[in-house]
């Protein structure tokens, strides 16, 4: 047999390199643009009065959204409370206990069309079931993003489970310890990094979406007294100041946008630190 000619292969893989390394370059670019105008504009709106007081009417210079921050706080850490160990519970039985069930294949089927549903059909879900009988609430922008949060959770924790080796739970089995001990006091200590690393993902995921919210918490622009009426949050603050034609209220969507791009960043930074650390 001949060998085959090596310049059309090299040719071939020279060509993918380059386009590889042009388009690259071109999301990189992009990136960089876009991280670097939320900088310039939004850095001008932070400072003290950003953190500390209500929104100012239009065209009145000061104010900031700290009722907007406190709101979208709140509203996270009570989506987390819901979503990770729902998310956690489903992920522990597909890989421990249902893996080959007859259940486990349309629970994955679930949990995969959630990842990949429009937030704002989830925002739509939440609004005819919670907001048509008991109205706006903050609780329902909670239970939105916890829906959003689940399946992130869910596949996360699945995989990461999966990764342990089998002899762990034999040798934890036949010291004599229960399905269940073994699955929280051995699996899960091995797993520790790559669940964490889910959760904080599944927090970062939920940080910028708006569509859920507009359905659900949708906004005040005042302190959030209760979860139980219109709640205000950072995300719908920015789309409703964005698209209105005052200056000062544009000012403050740049600083809301910068803060959260911010937190974003810093979920996914640590994120990374966590396997880093683990791995080595």
């Amino acid at each position: 047999m001949r060998p085959r000619p090596q310049t059309g292969r090299k040719l071939a893989d020279l060509a993918v390199k380059v386009l590889s390394g042009v388009f690259a370059a071109v999301a990189l670019l992009l990136l960089g643009w876009i991280l670097y105008t939320v900088l310039q504009r939004g850095a001008a709106a932070l400072n003290w009065a950003f953190f500390t007081e209500l929104p100012p009417p239009p065209f009145m210079e000061g104010g900031g959204l700290a009722n907007a921050i406190v709101g979208t706080l709140v509203i996270t850490a009570l989506a987390t409370l819901i979503g990770v160990p729902l998310g956690l519970m489903t992920g522990i039985y597909l890989a421990e206990f249902g893996s080959h069930s007859w259940i486990a294949g349309p629970v994955r089927f679930v949990v995969n069309v959630l990842m990949g549903a429009p937030s704002i059909i989830i925002g739509v879900f939440v609004y005819g079931l919670i907001v048509l009988r008991f109205g706006f609430s903050g609780y329902a922008g909670a239970v939105a993003l916890a829906i959003l949060m689940l399946p992130v959770v869910a596949r996360t924790s699945e995989d990461m489970l999966a990764l342990v080796p089998n002899t762990l739970r034999e040798s934890a089995l036949a010291l004599g310890a229960p399905r269940w001990r073994v699955t929280f006091g051995v699996v899960f200590r091995a797993a520790k990094a790559g669940l964490i690393t889910g959760v904080i993902l599944a927090v970062a995921r939920i940080s910028g979406e708006t569509a859920p919210l507009l359905f659900t918490a949708v906004n005040s622009p005042f302190w959030p007294d209760s979860l139980g009426e219109p709640t205000p949050n950072l995300t719908v603050t920015i789309f409703q100041y964005a698209m209105s034609p005052y200056t000062n209220w544009q000012e403050l969507a740049w600083g809301a946008s910068l803060l959260i791009t911010a937190f974003v960043l810093f979920m996914m930074l640590a994120a990374r630190f966590v396997l880093r650390t683990r791995s080595i």
